[in-house]
């Protein structure tokens, strides 16, 4: 099949990328004292450099007190890192790209070996299921964190990115308060059901919302499995996913961001017509919203095997193109690939595949 449909355009509220391809946030925790600086900067310029369609940051968090979990993850608040991340996006559009911070809230999951100096906070004072940790949040702590991810967006969107990312997966704060693991509240922003605990998510995203205006695009992350279990699944059923997502997309989210392990695996057993859509082919199917499918997309040097999960050369990356040529989702995100090589794009576009790199785990110690 042609590459074509991976090369071509996708325009949503203004925001026009050149091909289907997004950079997906990794955390690096490279940033001193949680300040961006010119090596943050050209890191991104790089990947712009490298045709990638959609950069999305590495975590960045709010302004709270206990919102990160390791000490060079990068804040988007305060004076001396917005004027860090401006340098970001100056690098960026100089080179042509596109880019969004990833907004975030860590909640009470475990760093490495590293702890903030106030408590961790989460919906029940717990990082799993029975696993004590931190303190539970009061309804004052919900308010301001909610007022916090506004303002980020805000700041963001005055900075000119080109769009944000709330990330509500993995088991950080927001997934937190959907996880019924986690989520043991008896009040507004807890219950029974998923679209019960998702209250807090989408107060979030209306109040971001307020603050950017109608026409600027927002992406929110979500994932069944959480990095403290990684067989959680919060939507066993397509309705449970839609009473989950629907409320968020109603809020006000433009595109669902769905993070699964292995993307080409299907979400649900076999049902009639849906032609074992994924994670995010369910979600762009139940709500309408765009969708950016994600995992494990470019990890082996012959990353074709890894997108159908089968085969190698043709036949697999084949698999992701008839997936996007029948509008299953619209954008895939690239992740460790992305860390290794940052001239991925072009060279799966020219068909150079032998001078792929692949990913190497030494390259987390460095912005290559």
């Amino acid at each position: 099949m042609s590459s074509d449909i991976l090369f071509s355009p996708f325009t949503l509220k203004g925001l026009t990328l050149p091909n289907r391809i997004v950079m997906a946030p990794m955390t690096r925790g490279m940033a001193e004292g949680g300040i961006p600086g010119a090596a943050n900067a050209e890191y991104y310029r790089r990947r712009a450099q490298g045709d990638v369609g959609l950069i999305l940051t590495e975590g960045t968090v709010v302004d709270r007190p206990a919102s990160r979990n390791m000490a060079g993850i990068p804040f988007f608040h305060g004076e001396k890192a917005l004027a860090g991340w401006d340098s970001v996006v100056k690098a960026v559009h100089s080179a042509g790209g596109r880019i969004g911070p990833q907004l975030w809230h860590t909640g009470s999951t475990h760093g490495r070996g590293w702890e903030p100096d106030a408590p961790v906070e989460s919906p029940s004072g717990l990082v799993g299921p029975d696993e004590a940790r931190g303190v539970a949040m009061t309804e004052e702590d919900i308010a301001d964190t909610v007022a916090a991810f506004a303002s980020a967006a805000a700041d963001a969107k005055r900075l000119g990115f080109d769009t944000v990312e709330l990330h509500g997966a993995h088991g950080y704060l927001i997934d937190q308060f959907f996880w019924s693991g986690t989520n043991k509240r008896t009040d507004l922003f807890g219950g029974a059901t998923i679209r019960e605990r998702a209250r807090f998510a989408a107060e979030v995203v209306r109040s971001v919302r307020a603050a950017v205006g109608p026409d600027f695009p927002l992406i929110l992350r979500v994932s069944q499995w959480k990095q403290q279990d990684y067989a959680a699944r919060l939507a066993n059923t397509p309705d449970e996913m839609a009473s989950w997502l629907v409320p968020l997309v109603e809020a006000g989210v433009d595109i669902l961001h769905c993070s699964q392990r292995r993307f080409w695996e299907p979400e649900f057993a076999q049902i009639d017509g849906t032609e074992g859509l994924n994670f995010a082919g369910w979600a762009k199917k139940l709500t309408g919203a765009a969708t950016i499918s994600v995992g494990s997309v470019g990890l082996d040097s012959d990353f074709f095997a890894a997108f159908g999960g089968e085969g190698s050369g043709t036949a697999a990356l084949d698999n992701l193109y008839t997936r996007l040529e029948r509008e299953e989702f619209d954008l895939i995100a690239v992740g460790r690939a992305l860390i290794s090589d940052a001239h991925w794009v072009q060279k799966v576009k020219n068909a150079q595949l032998a001078e792929l790199k692949g990913f190497n785990a030494a390259d987390l110690g460095a912005l290559v």
